[in-house]
């Protein structure tokens, strides 16, 4: 299969909410934008990043499978995590769901939530500990350079 593009769709009851809540807090922009559908996409550089919302009851959407979302994880790669739990925990005051901490296999994180229950992982790469560096496919971190995911 050739791809040309691959983003999460978020169902919701919420459309309107959820995509204001992506724009305000993560800098999303809405490219296309109805009550029942919203494409977001934030650019950075020659990088870009989609997200959709959907309003769960619409009629493209199966009838067994209209119904919010539930169990899914949205993961934010950054720069600089500690800044962005003082941004988003500490002064835009989102709800913390896990506590900004260290992990042996190769991040420093927090978990928060969007107004659907998402969870959000806010994440920094860093080296991970030497039991757990066993775990990469490859050894990314033998000349101390970062990358990976866990």
């Amino acid at each position: 299969m050739k791809t040309n593009s691959f983003y999460p769709v978020i169902l919701t009851e919420q459309v309107a909410v959820s995509a204001a809540f992506y724009k305000t807090h993560f800098g999303f922009e809405a490219v296309y934008e109805a009550d029942w559908y919203v494409s977001l996409k934030m650019s950075q550089g020659s990088v870009s990043y989609e997200l959709a919302i959907l309003d769960a009851s619409h009629h493209t959407i199966p009838v067994a499978y209209r119904r919010p979302v539930q169990g899914l994880i949205l993961n934010f790669e950054v720069d600089d995590v500690d800044a962005e739990y003082r941004k988003l925990i500490i002064e835009e005051k989102l709800p913390l769901e896990l506590e900004l901490r260290d992990e042996e296999f190769g991040q420093r994180h927090f978990i928060t939530c969007d107004p659907n229950g998402v969870l959000i992982d806010v994440i920094k790469i860093i080296p991970p500990s030497e039991a757990e560096s066993a775990q990469y496919a490859e050894n990314v971190w033998a000349d101390g350079e970062e990358g990976g995911k866990a």
